[in-house]
């Protein structure tokens, strides 16, 4: 058995000056722990992988094409591959949540 606690993963260092951690890695899929101060976003961009997102704490806005929608904790999202898709901190306080590629690109 294998645990992982996101707190002890190291941060991967961004222009954009998001929390993010790579908290998974195999061929089969990638998990990216992200988190989004009040205001800050993940600028929109493509993947050549189907990404699923799970809101784990806040609320915010994901787009995906051109589609915006407003999401809270506990929801999962799926995104197509090629699509692009984006999410913004529109609440108070941090708007975290996981990226899960699948298959790791």
């Amino acid at each position: 058995m294998k645990i992982i606690k996101p707190s002890e993963v190291e941060l991967i260092n961004n222009k954009l000056g998001l929390i993010a951690k790579k908290v998974y890695s195999k061929e089969e899929a990638e998990i990216m722990y992200i988190s989004l101060k009040e205001e800050q976003e993940l600028p929109a961009h493509a993947t050549p992988v189907d990404v699923i997102f799970y809101i784990i704490e806040g609320s915010g806005e994901i787009t995906i094409g051109e589609e915006t929608e407003k999401v809270e904790q506990g929801m999962l999202i799926e995104s197509p591959k090629d699509i692009p898709h984006g999410l913004k901190n529109i609440g108070k306080g941090n708007y975290s949540f996981l990226v899960i590629k699948t298959p790791r690109p």
